[in-house]
């Protein structure tokens, strides 16, 4: 699908209210707390669109939204983005100074907030002359706040959608990266139906039949995109869970009582899933068809395990907020342990050297990707914004090298390759071959100077239950590198840890490790 395929007035709205006419009242979304129908979330986003319309939002405006997975967030979405504001995806694990920039970045109008994140918000809120109001979702502590229900309640269940362009900006996502303040990136209604066709269905084959759970939250674009847009441009249910993606034994009884049909996780979900014994038979995972995993590189160790425990594969997938959704997937039939698959349906993908030149099969070079999901720029961050988007090609910061039969694999992020020796080194493939070992539950590896200031690889290592330190471990940890890395790749040092720094997504932040060892 290409965007010219869509008439020039679209909101993306079509993508809920689509459903109304055949299957108004079948169930959208199933949660813990709330079950709605395609017609009922309509009305409620109708409720939405004209509450902010009376509080004074008007087209271009951003209204943020920060909570936990519901359907308050839903509504409030599909509200937002139907009079033509623009939703902004708010993180919900972030510190109050980056709310702060956040809302002074954006602009916000509107913020909806959930009663559980009130307190982080308070000390900053004031300084947001452009905040006409904060409505929360529970109970309000300031009398000038109103409550979610309060202020949709007498609100019409009928609204026209403002007739937005097809480029017309939808949707604002801060990406929380895994260095540096977050980056701004705006989404336009094209976007949505374009992911929905070439991932959900020509990738995924998604039809109306099954249904969708993501452990990873609305407001990261692979939660989003997998389960609410993939679902509902063919008329399929999600699931939502307010919970953390690590209460590995809730998660799994989410799944045995709304049975979803597909799973997007990401590895670090997976990883502590499989530290529960006898998962497939402890849970009811049989409505499941399809396992997915994102955000960062699946361990092979990892996917073995899972089909092991659950007779179920995983697909790697890779996307990025900069392209809203996957741009390589591995996929039924065509799959390869520990890569990241191949080209997705709508993108071109290349990996090339410092000129910009491709480099040989095998060889390790920078990934740029091309496909008319991508994002134009990073709001108000010019410099940034060139270094990334270039001409029709994004510039990921991903390194990768293709192998002869055209998987994709993943080599490290640009900023974290270690030089030893004068030779490249990717910490993923060292990590790859540490959690290979039975002790090893997850690692990371990063760069640290001996004395002559020369680099040597350093792994940071979390063990499985039941296993502790020692020089006996190390020394078997060595033996099981030597056996399958060079010399100049096995690590010098080893750090035993009981968790590894990572972002609100689940990303590993290397950067913390490296600063760890330079204080």
């Amino acid at each position: 699908m290409k965007a010219t395929d869509l008439p020039q007035t679209y909101n993306a709205v079509a993508l809920l209210e689509d459903n109304l006419p055949i299957r108004a009242n079948k169930i959208a979304l199933y949660s813990h707390e709330r079950c709605l129908t395609f017609q009922e979330v309509a009305h409620e986003a109708n409720q939405v669109g004209n509450a902010l319309k009376r509080v004074g939002v008007h087209f271009g405006d951003c209204v943020g939204i920060l909570a936990p997975d519901s359907a308050e967030w839903l509504t409030a979405f599909f509200g937002t983005i139907k009079i033509g504001a623009v939703a902004i995806c708010m993180n919900t694990l972030l510190q109050a100074h980056e709310y702060d920039y956040i809302l002074g970045d954006s602009r916000a109008r509107v913020l909806i907030v959930h009663e559980s994140l009130l307190a982080t918000i308070e000390a900053i809120r004031n300084q947001h002359t452009n905040l006409l109001q904060v409505v929360v979702i529970g109970q309000p502590q300031r009398c000038e706040d109103m409550s979610f229900q309060a202020w949709i309640a007498q609100e019409a269940t009928h609204l026209l959608a403002e007739p937005t362009h097809r480029d017309d900006f939808c949707s604002l996502h801060y990406s929380s990266g895994t260095t540096g303040q977050p980056k701004g990136m705006f989404h336009a209604h094209k976007d949505y139906p374009l992911i929905a066709q070439n991932t959900g269905r020509d990738l995924l084959g998604i039809t109306e039949n099954d249904r969708t759970f993501s452990v990873a939250k609305l407001f990261f674009v692979y939660g989003m995109g997998g389960n609410v847009v993939f679902p509902w441009s063919v008329g399929a249910s999600s699931v939502l869970y307010a919970g953390s993606p690590r209460n590995a034994s809730v998660v799994l009884e989410t799944i045995a009582r709304f049975k979803p049909t597909i799973l997007y996780s990401v590895p670090t979900a997976y990883i502590t899933k499989l530290t529960l014994n006898n998962i497939a038979t402890r849970y009811d995972l049989s409505s499941l068809r399809l396992c997915l995993s994102a955000g960062e590189a699946l361990p092979a160790t990892v996917w073995q395990a899972w089909k092991e425990q659950t007779g179920l594969g995983i697909l790697d997938t890779v996307g990025c907020t900069e392209s809203y959704h996957t741009f390589l997937a591995n996929r039924p039939g065509d799959l390869r342990p520990g890569s990241s698959g191949k080209p997705s349906p709508g993108y071109e993908v290349k990996v090339v050297d410092e000129s910009g030149n491709e480099v040989a099969q095998g060889e390790i070079g920078n990934l740029m990707v091309k496909g008319e999901s991508i994002a134009l720029f990073y709001l108000h961050q010019y410099e940034r914004s060139r270094h990334t988007f270039r001409g029709e090609w994004l510039f990921t910061g991903d390194k990768y090298y293709v192998d002869a039969d055209g998987f994709y694999w993943h080599a490290g992020r640009s900023d974290d390759m270690l030089k030893v020796g004068g030779l490249w080194v990717s910490p993923v493939e060292v990590e790859s071959v540490l959690t290979s070992h039975p002790a090893v539950l997850e690692c990371a590896v990063v760069g640290e100077r001996e004395t002559n200031e020369m680099v040597k690889p350093k792994a940071f290592i979390r063990l499985k239950k039941g296993v502790t330190p020692s020089n006996d471990l190390i020394r078997q940890l060595l033996q099981h590198c030597g056996e399958q890395l060079a010399a100049y790749k096995c690590p010098r040092w080893f750090d035993f840890v009981d968790e590894l720094p990572r972002t609100a997504t689940g990303k590993i932040q290397r950067y913390k490790l490296r600063t760890l060892l330079n204080n």
